[in-house]
């Protein structure tokens, strides 16, 4: 789910009228499967919504068949142990956050033209003012099957969207305390870490932690996507209905589910894939992997922190060097037919300043 959501942007604004790989995986020794214990904070030992994630040596990245090429090779990472989240932030500690900061999220905001110069070819010009109305990115689906070469098809910018109303002014997330707080962006996501003390944390720690002590297992909770004939996550199931195609009759397009519906993993951490997307505090590369194979080789990157600038040279129309950071975890929309990101190697960049109707964000926090 590769999008150009900022110049999409100002298209669908003035719409308005407002205008080598695969033998790193037998090269590398696969460490030995692990039951990890589940330690979870309660305020007194460790913070409370928080699991320890007691780190250590994990193979990164995936030679699987449904990898994508930024997820190769695989190369050996080690983490420091550290606490993290249970669960996506929801909408009730989002609104905590506002209530006592009054805090004001990117699109809450008039979009600024400096931000989305970047993600636009050279010498873009710049729109008039009318423009730039706050609002934020929505999947509005389609009504019957479409070429699935073309997002712009299921997304829209809706000005009005926000975290309160992560699908236009007409919504809300009354009866969804417990759901992921969407529509942040990351410095909403920085803003919020800020407040609460803790961090985003880097993507190796994201993905040791997502993985549940499988190692090299396809998903999160093992090799098979199904599990008792049931899906295991919050992902769209194509037997069901097809991608994209939204039924009236069923309430129209689906969307986030209450934190904790599904089961956790070895770790004792929630949605880990599925529900919505989660940024990370790394820069996106999508060579960043190769870079790290060919850096240490079969020798382990301790603590790997990303890269130190952002590089895609396969977003059509937007600068390779746009600035990109990661998110990971897939969401509601992922399926078999299109993403499958609901895998703990999958990985996407993202401009830090568009929110989405299936991003938000969870935080890990050192150890005292």
């Amino acid at each position: 789910m590769n999008m150009k959501f900022r110049s999409l942007l100002i298209v669908i604004l003035a719409g308005f009228g407002i205008c080598g790989y695969i033998l790193w995986g037998h090269f590398l020794a696969k460490p030995q499967q692990t039951i990890p214990e589940i330690r979870l904070g309660n305020g007194t030992n460790g913070p409370k919504g928080m699991a320890w994630i007691s780190g250590g040596e994990f193979v990164m990245g995936s030679d699987h068949q449904k990898a994508q090429a930024n997820e190769k090779p695989v190369h050996k990472v080690k983490v420091t142990g550290f606490w993290m989240d249970t669960t996506h932030v929801t909408n009730d500690q989002f609104a905590q956050f506002t209530k006592e900061t009054n805090y004001k999220t990117t699109a809450e905001q008039i979009p600024d033209w400096e931000t989305i110069r970047v993600q636009l070819p050279s010498g873009t010009p710049k729109p008039p003012a009318s423009v730039f109305v706050a609002g934020a990115m929505v999947f509005v689906g389609t009504t019957a099957k479409v070429n699935l070469n073309d997002y712009s098809q299921w997304w829209a910018y809706v000005p009005g969207a926000n975290w309160r109303h992560p699908t236009g002014p007409q919504s809300s997330i009354d009866g969804k305390s417990n759901h992921p707080v969407v529509q942040i962006s990351y410095e909403d996501a920085l803003a919020y870490a800020k407040w609460v003390g803790k961090r985003l944390p880097t993507e190796a720690e994201w993905e040791f932690a997502a993985r549940g002590g499988l190692n090299q297992a396809t998903y999160v909770w093992g090799d098979q996507l199904e599990q008792e004939g049931k899906l295991p996550a919050n992902i769209w199931d194509v037997k069901k209905t097809a991608f994209p195609v939204v039924s009236p009759k069923a309430g129209g397009a689906i969307g986030t589910s209450a934190v904790g519906t599904f089961p956790q993993n070895g770790y004792g951490l929630f949605d880990m894939t599925g529900n919505a997307w989660q940024w990370v505090a790394d820069w996106y590369r999508s060579d960043y992997f190769a870079m790290q194979a060919k850096e240490f080789g079969l020798e382990v990157a301790n603590n790997p922190q990303g890269p130190s600038i952002s590089y895609d040279p396969d977003d059509y129309g937007i600068p390779t060097n746009a600035p990109k950071r990661v998110i990971r975890g897939g969401s509601f929309l992922c399926n078999e037919d299109y993403c499958q990101s609901y895998r703990p190697s999958a990985r996407r960049g993202a401009d830090p300043f568009s929110p989405m109707s299936h991003l938000g964000f969870r935080l890990v926090k050192d150890s005292e």
